[in-house]
């Protein structure tokens, strides 16, 4: 099912190199992929003007290969793209290492207030806990171990409970939680899947909205269009040249750059509307509060 669903050139043979299974793309791309008939002379060998990326495997005792058929180009622009995110993992675990070297220099100086220090320090800790949990959870979500949309569950129910969860946090923000929605609108996702979205859209808002901010998060269904669900704040919001950019990784609006948050739940949340067939969008602008619109296909009855 994963593979049949993939959006890339994967196809799967077993050790007569006899095909297995397809996606739905490489069907489309290549002609003459039947299940159980040999793959079609030169595909493992560059033809057809694709590189493969051959994985050999092991599965009841039987060997096959899946072969990822890439693009000419794809390859060195996914190598680019690794590059740049090691880079940039590495830049954002080098802040919060720095603070917790300084911490440990400053509880060895005289009269320093050890439990004060030591408590700051296990602030640095978790926040760098944070990041790797997100830098692999993203990493899960690409690589296909993370299924996004197996899955219907209804929405509403899954927002309150980690409004709830996070409800302490956001009164400490001064930020008002409000969900809105009838309990049974369903969204084409498990429910790990929206508790992450939601978790993500909400703690957004309580590091960067403001004291004295409500955040609306609501989930609405149109049977022409499908299920909207959507954050909405009144809070600081953020300057409109940088709307577009809020779904990059690591991306930080400029008055958010001192924030302890990973840099990366709103990458999260596009990577899993995007992989559910769905869309996001934001808007808003300074001192207006900012809207993040997810929308997803209609779910069938």
């Amino acid at each position: 099912m994963l593979i049949e669903e993939s959006r890339e050139i994967v196809v799967v043979i077993d050790s007569d190199r006899r095909l297995v299974a397809a996606s739905r793309r490489a069907r489309e791309a290549i002609e003459g992929l039947e299940e159980g008939t040999p793959l079609p002379e030169g595909i493992l060998e560059g033809g057809e003007g694709h590189v493969p990326f051959v994985v050999p495997y092991e599965i009841n005792g039987q060997t096959e290969t899946i072969v990822y058929l890439s693009e000419p180009g794809d390859l060195a622009a996914y190598q680019e793209l690794r590059a740049g995110f090691t880079a940039s993992v590495s830049h954002e675990l080098r802040t919060p290492l720095a603070r917790l070297l300084a911490l440990l220099d400053s509880a060895e100086l005289p009269d320093s207030n050890v439990p004060e220090l030591i408590e700051l320090a296990r602030r640095e800790v978790r926040q760098i806990g944070e990041l790797i949990d997100d830098v692999l959870f993203l990493s899960e979500l690409e690589s296909g171990k993370e299924v996004v949309s197996l899955g219907i569950s209804a929405a509403v129910p899954l927002l309150r409970e980690v409004a709830d969860e996070l409800a302490e946090s956001a009164e400490r923000a001064g930020v008002v939680i409000e969900i809105e929605g009838a309990d049974e609108t369903e969204l084409p996702l498990r429910p790990r899947m929206i508790r992450v979205i939601a978790r993500n859209l909400i703690e957004n808002a309580i590091r960067y909205a403001g004291p004295g901010a409500t955040l609306s998060l609501s989930v609405t269904s149109d049977a022409g269009r499908g299920v909207d669900l959507t954050a909405s704040d009144d809070g600081a919001g953020v300057a409109e040249h940088e709307l577009a950019r809020l779904f990059e990784r690591f991306y930080r609006a400029d008055r958010a750059r001192t924030s302890r948050g990973t840099g990366l739940g709103l990458a999260i949340t596009k990577h899993i509307v995007t992989s559910a067939d769905g869309d996001v969008i934001a808007s808003g602008g300074e001192g207006q509060g900012l809207t993040v619109r997810c929308t997803f296909p209609a779910v069938d009855a």
